[in-house]
C-alpha cells in the first residue's frame, strides 16, 4: 500500500497518536539498523550466527514462540543452512562449519529444524547480544 506524501503529513498533523506510532516505529527500525550494522561488520562469523539466534529468540519469545524445557530455551527454526548463509553473507559451507562449532561448544542443539539454546545467558555473551535495540519491552507514550 502506498501513502503519499500529502496524506501521512495529514495524518501526523491531524492524529498526533500515530505520528507518535510513525515516530516509534522509525527509532527501532534504526535501532535494529545499528545492531545489524555492527553485527556484520564487527562480528565474527560464528558470533554472527549466533546474534541472528538470539535476536530470533528474543522476537519469538515476545510473541510467545519460544519455550523453556529442561534443555533451556526452544524455538523452531525453519531455516536451512544455504538460507542461513544468504541471511549472513557468508557460504553455506562456511555456515556448516560455525554450526559445527557451535555444537560442540555446546552452545546451540539444533535437530529436526528446531534451536535448543541449553544456556541463553552464555550464548548472549558469547557474541555480546543486548535485547534493549529491539524495544520489545517498550512501548510509545501514550500520552
Amino acid at each position: 500500500m502506498y501513502l503519499s506524501r500529502a496524506t501521512v503529513a495529514d495524518l501526523t498533523a491531524d492524529h498526533p497518536r500515530i505520528a507518535r506510532a510513525l515516530w516509534w516505529a522509525t527509532l527501532v527500525d534504526e535501532a535494529i539498523l545499528r545492531a545489524w550494522l555492527v553485527n556484520m561488520g564487527q562480528r565474527e562469523a560464528s558470533r554472527q550466527i549466533v546474534h541472528l539466534f538470539c535476536e530470533l529468540h528474543a522476537r519469538l519469545d515476545a510473541v510467545g514462540l519460544a519455550t523453556r524445557d529442561d534443555g533451556g530455551a526452544v524455538y523452531d527454526l525453519p531455516l536451512r543452512q544455504t538460507d542461513l548463509a544468504d541471511l549472513l553473507g557468508m557460504t553455506p559451507v562456511h555456515v556448516n562449519r560455525m554450526l559445527q562449532e557451535l555444537r560442540e561448544g555446546g552452545l546451540i542443539v539444533l535437530k529436526r529444524r528446531r534451536l535448543q539454546i541449553p544456556d541463553l545467558a552464555r550464548l548472549r555473551a558469547f557474541c555480546g547480544f543486548d535485547p534493549a535495540y529491539l524495544h520489545l519491552e517498550n512501548e510509545p507514550d501514550r500520552r
